[in-house]
């Protein structure tokens, strides 16, 4: 479930409930630097892997857990047609924390970011 605070813009209880979990964590930092726009598989980047999950298993996840998440939230724009992932409307009011993050990740427990 979505909360929203009261100007549209997704709650703090959201925005952590979105980084609540690692590949969503991780494809959320690879948009810090990068948004794609035509990437084949743009919701799975390179280093988005943490566990032995195999790769098919992954990529079901992403299509039917982690990206309507983050879609839902509005921190990415998700084409289901063209397979591609992009900053949302959201993005910016989630960037301090996932910058935050990428700042102190050589401080925080492996998979954290």
């Amino acid at each position: 479930m979505i909360v929203e605070a009261a100007d549209d813009a997704p709650s703090m209880d959201t925005m952590l409930d979105v980084l609540a979990n690692g590949y969503r964590r991780r494809l959320l930092a690879a948009l810090l630097e990068h948004n794609p726009q035509d990437d084949r598989d743009p919701q799975l980047p390179a280093d988005t892997i943490c566990s032995d999950e195999d790769l098919e298993t992954l990529k079901i996840r992403m299509r039917h857990t982690h990206l309507p998440k983050l879609e839902g939230a509005g921190v990415v724009e998700w084409d289901r047609e063209a397979n591609s992932v992009r900053k949302g409307p959201h993005f910016d009011e989630i960037r301090p924390l996932l910058e935050l993050m990428s700042a102190h990740a050589d401080e925080l427990p492996g998979c954290w970011v």
